[in-house]
């Protein structure tokens, strides 16, 4: 990235500290400004409900055209999470498939489609300023590079409404995680343990006032341990530091703020599953020795593969890297009144890499039912590694009581660079007008983001051994000829081709200006805001998939005996002599407008439609719509994927009671590449409501919410087949809640989410059962500061099916998907001080 973007927000922001400073700092306030959380519980309902992101100014919810929630720390803390996607499943309007484990997970909102992983039209921001500019990188979510801890103190969401124009890349909404800042002196020190699975973590924060202007917090946790699922190894490891120091002004603050992140955590991919019956009443089960709830294909004996890297040259991979991040990132944040005029300022620098190891099945096999590619009634089967190395297999062994063999592709995304520059700046008056209050904002937003990584791939034949047990097979045909080598069939991601070998140098150049107006008279609120978003796109790209005679497949001894086997002459490489080049622009615009009525003090109403858009990041490169000689991108219209919202809600809040209602409505473009590789080109319909409640009476509470969705594929040009169908995966209903009873000494409660049934595939054949999953909690305090708290997630072990990779029941019951962890206990004592 070129230093003066880096540069550009950073000295607007610090331009603006002489004219505060030349104020009496003695009459500063401890006031708590945007961006720092109240302490209330979201369980108790407020006087006020001031709301900050997404839109121009924090105002009482009731005032505002949007629909909004706030979840505070010491309620998530009861949900006992293992990840932040099971945090998020708890918003209302919020659909997660949280079953990757701690990253890489899917997430959208209201029915917008999720044909793909990571976050593509909701975006997910720490401090107002997003993690990733573009949250649905291939395999490198957003969700990789951010952790919650101690240091959050809430989580702040606006769904559709200004969120299209008070960030780029977010037509359906902003999930912004909010951090403490040393408001509320002390802090606390916690232990957590897993009770009937692996895993220590140590989390602590503190923070307070060093003077009567300056503050501080620091916090961060350290987690080792083999985790919720059974991989064999220590596939937990790492942690993260965080800190920030904001010195008051009278007339506002600066706050430089860090964050260290060096993180691994394994990635639960698809695994067996036995499944029966019809395609409208299916049956889901484990296979003998292997729990679709606890186990995974990672295995012990599965600890590295030999590929060649982006460079070409050998390397060793370790499994056990999993999902690894690293994270060095500094942020500077100031807002300041000068004169009439509030001016806030955000800018942050990560530098950002990592891995994302996977084990990902291709296919999987009844051992007596090989194709002819892997012995089929021909040849030997033997084990290549583990306690049986050199043991011939038969048919008739019933391999671990399930006789399965899996076709799995190791791979490797090496994120070389994920860097990003972010900052946004905005001024803010209020201008007295007739009977009412007239707001103007405007502002300006700059990002540049890096995406260099290296997709390397092995493709390899493992038997699917629950307990981390898992071992490579060789196969040798009829003449005796080894068809693999210590397991592995060749180093490719599959058969001989270079398909998906590939290596992504672009960085992306994003300018938005943005402004709203706002007027507030009496009962009635109405406001619009606009934004228009320009990108630039540079680099290039390397890959035998783009065509034009670049060829990804080469020969490579790998063990160094001096004979190429059959599995090394399947070797992809890059053809590094042979670059695409990527040179194109985009630009869109987004606008919404909104009329909030308050009818009287506790309950108001409002309607607004948006039109919000999305810029295609790397999921339409290596695609004819960007060209692979000059780099252009023909037609203007694949730059961006455009959503219309239109929304309609109603708003009540009393003492002990909140209830918030809104029907919406969206059409959504959609330019994406689902799992298995398949392009698709579509446009989306979707129509439903979210509820949001809150009842409190004495220490009896219950929250909750619930997402009425119908959704559509309303055309597809690559696909006419799937118009009129239901995205897969996509239920008619999601719901979640927590009733509770508190004291001061006890709190006892269950964090309830589920949803109903649907479609494995977009063919709409296949069905895939709802599920309730209860996850109770208990929190003890024995005395003043010392807290002891024990989490159950999914108590009653429910096989809770989150994604299934077949379109139909298949004929030898052999299928293979994800589901929901099963039962896990944690236990944590906490220590405030």
């Amino acid at each position: 990235m070129s230093s003066k973007y880096y540069l550009l927000l950073s000295v607007a922001t610090w331009a603006l500290a002489p004219a505060a400073m030349a104020k009496d700092a003695s009459d500063a306030q401890g006031a708590i400004t945007t961006g720092e959380a109240t302490k209330r519980s979201v369980s108790k309902p407020k006087a006020e409900a001031t709301f900050s992101t997404g839109v121009a100014k924090g105002r009482d919810r009731l005032d505002s055209a949007t629909s909004t929630s706030s979840l505070q720390a010491d309620e998530i803390q009861k949900i006992g999470a293992r990840s932040l996607a099971e945090i998020f499943r708890s918003i209302p309007g919020i659909r997660t498939e949280s079953s990757t484990g701690e990253a890489n997970g899917s997430y959208t909102i209201r029915g917008l489609p999720l044909a793909s992983g990571g976050s593509k039209f909701m975006q997910i921001q720490e401090d107002g300023l997003p993690v990733l500019e573009f949250g649905d990188f291939f395999n490198v979510a957003s969700d990789l590079f951010i952790r919650a801890d101690t240091n959050l103190s809430a989580i702040e969401t606006i769904r559709g409404g200004s969120a299209s124009t008070f960030a780029s890349n977010s037509p359906g909404g902003v999930i912004n995680l909010i951090s403490k800042t040393g408001d509320v002196e002390g802090g606390a020190i916690e232990l957590t343990t897993g009770i009937d699975y692996d895993t220590k973590r140590l989390d602590f924060d503190y923070g307070g006032r060093i003077n009567d202007t300056l503050r501080f917090h620091i916090g961060g946790f350290y987690r080792t341990g083999e985790g919720q699922r059974a991989v064999g190894f220590n596939a937990y490891q790492g942690g993260q530091l965080k800190f920030n120091i904001t010195k008051q002004f009278a007339a506002g603050y600066i706050r430089l703020s860090a964050k260290y992140l060096d993180d691994r955590a394994p990635a639960y991919l698809p695994g067996p599953i036995q499944i029966t019956g019809t395609n409208a009443n299916p049956t889901y089960s484990s296979f003998e020795n292997f729990d679709v709830r606890r186990d995974s294909v990672q295995s012990r004996y599965i600890t590295s593969f030999p590929t060649l890297d982006g460079n070409n040259q050998p390397i060793n991979v370790p499994m056990r890297q999993g999902l690894s991040a690293l994270v060095k990132s500094v942020g500077l944040e100031s807002q300041f009144d000068i004169g009439d005029w509030t001016i806030t300022g955000r800018t942050r620098y990560s530098k950002i890499s990592g891995t994302t190891i996977r084990d990902l099945v291709a296919n999987i096999y009844p051992a007596n039912g090989l194709p002819a590619s892997l012995g089929a009634g021909t040849g030997t089967l033997s084990y290549a590694n583990g306690p049986n190395v050199g043991q011939v297999i038969t048919p008739a062994d019933n391999i671990n009581g399930n006789g399965l063999i899996g076709a799995t592709s190791l791979s490797k995304i090496d994120i070389r660079s994920l860097d990003n520059f972010t900052g946004d700046i905005r001024a803010t008056r209020v201008f007295d007008l007739g009977q009412g209050k007239f707001t103007l904002t405007g502002g300006m937003y700059k990002a540049v983001q890096d995406l260099t990584s290296d997709w390397l791939y092995s493709n390899i034949t493992q038997d699917l051994n629950g307990g981390g047990n898992s071992a490579l097979i060789n196969y040798t045909n009829a003449a005796g000829v080894p068809q693999s080598q210590d397991g592995f069939l060749g180093f490719t991601r599959s058969g001989s081709t270079g398909f998906f070998r590939r290596t992504y140098d672009v960085q992306y150049d994003v300018t938005a200006p943005y402004g709203s107006v706002n007027y507030h008279i009496g009962r009635i609120a109405i406001g619009g805001s606009i934004r228009y978003d320009m990108g630039k796109v540079r680099g290039q790209l390397f890959g035998s998939d783009l065509g034009g005679g670049r060829v990804g497949t080469t020969s490579y001894d790998f063990n160094g005996d001096g004979v190429i086997s059959v599995a090394e002459s399947k070797t992809n490489i890059l053809p590094l002599t042979r670059p695409a080049p990527v040179n194109y622009n985009y630009h869109y615009l987004s606008y919404s407008t909104g009329i909030n009525f308050r009818i009287a003090e506790p309950l108001a109403v409002f309607a607004r439609y948006s039109r919000g858009a999305r810029a295609n990041a790397d999921k339409v490169l290596f695609s004819s719509k960007v060209s692979v000689v000059d780099g252009s991108m023909p037609d203007s219209a694949d730059g961006a994927d455009v959503v219309t919202q239109a929304e309609f809600g109603l708003k009540l809040r009393r003492p002990g009671m909140t209830f918030n209602i809104t029907g919406f409505i969206a059409k959504t473009e959609d330019t994406n590449v689902q799992a298995g590789a398949i392009t698709t080109d579509r446009k989306y319909r979707a129509h439903g409501a979210e509820v949001e409640a809150g009842f409190q009476r004495g220490p009896l509470s219950i929250t909750g919410g619930l997402t009425y969705t119908d959704a559509e594929i309303v055309s597809d040009r690559l696909n006419a087949a799937v118009a009129g169908m239901v995205p897969r995966r996509q239920p008619k209903l999601i719901y979640q809640a927590t009733p509770q009873y508190e004291s001061r000494q006890l709190t006892l409660g269950a964090y309830i989410v589920g949803n109903t049934s649907s479609f494995s595939q977009d063919i709409n054949a296949l069905k895939i059962p709802g599920y309730v999953l209860i996850n109770p909690f208990v929190q003890y305090r024995p005395i003043d500061r010392l807290q002891f708290m024990v989490n159950v997630n999914n108590v009653f072990d429910k096989v809770a099916i989150i994604e299934i990779s077949q379109t139909t029941v298949p004929a030898n019951g052999v299928g293979w998907g994800r589901a929901a962890n099963g039962r896990t206990i944690s236990a944590s004592v906490r220590y405030a001080f």
